[in-house]
């Protein structure tokens, strides 16, 4: 039930609840009241002030993918790296036939999560204390969609309701093919599942057209690189 009581101690005060609301708890009430009733989570910020941690940036990546030299991608956008186009104020043209080195690579990318996404990601969450999950979840949306600011998820979980968030936050969902990472970030946010594995995929770049060459596709152990970058 919840990590903050016993276990009789907590099926009691949950038997309480139900008879002074006089009806079954839904998922989202146990939810909340468990959430209510833990313990203060131990820090799990890696460096004081700065919430982005290692898992927290190893999930993003997993969800992105990494390309060392610039491509275009599905609409014709240049791109590179862990899904860098010219919007973040990172100009990406640069690498086209220059591939960069891994290091490179995370160094941007770290500078960019926390110059650019982290700080609209704890505005859009303003007086609400997100875990480390949540906030991984949280920013692996808002740095694909560009959006926490105006989605009506965010809302609903600071309003308590949960099952109601958890239902708005699959509304993200264009194109189709970005379905499975949606329901990735949905089940790290309300369930704490994390999905990243320790390796990346690290694509090539198929010439003259571009793109990512699929097939040409190999896993990569960035966790050296990626612990350096975040600790620049």
């Amino acid at each position: 039930m919840t990590a903050a009581l016993a276990p009789e101690a907590a099926k009691r005060l949950f038997d309480a609840i139900r008879v002074v609301k006089g009806a079954a708890l839904t998922p989202g009430d146990v939810v909340t009241i468990n959430a209510a009733l833990a313990p203060p989570a131990p820090p799990f910020l890696d460096r004081p002030g700065d919430p982005l941690t290692y898992r927290a940036a190893l999930e993003l990546i997993d969800h992105e993918a990494l390309v060392l030299e610039a491509y275009r991608d599905s609409k014709r956008i240049w791109t590179w790296g862990i899904g860098v186009t010219d919007k973040s104020g990172h100009r990406v043209e640069r690498y086209r036939d220059n591939p960069q080195t891994v290091e490179h690579v995370l160094a941007i990318y770290i500078w960019l999560l926390r110059n650019r996404y982290i700080p609209d990601v704890l505005k859009a969450f303003d007086g609400f204390t997100l875990s480390e999950t949540q906030f991984a979840a949280a920013l692996s949306f808002h740095y694909n969609t560009g959006a926490i600011l105006r989605a009506g998820w965010v809302d609903r979980v600071k309003a308590g309701d949960i099952d109601g968030a958890r239902a708005a936050f699959m509304e993200w969902r264009k194109p189709p093919e970005i379905i499975p990472r949606r329901e990735k970030e949905r089940d790290l946010f309300f369930d704490g599942k994390w999905s990243h594995d320790p390796l990346v995929t690290v694509y090539p770049v198929s010439k003259p057209s571009y793109t990512p060459e699929w097939r040409g596709a190999r896993q990569v152990d960035i966790s050296a690189d990626l612990a350096r970058a975040l600790a620049a």
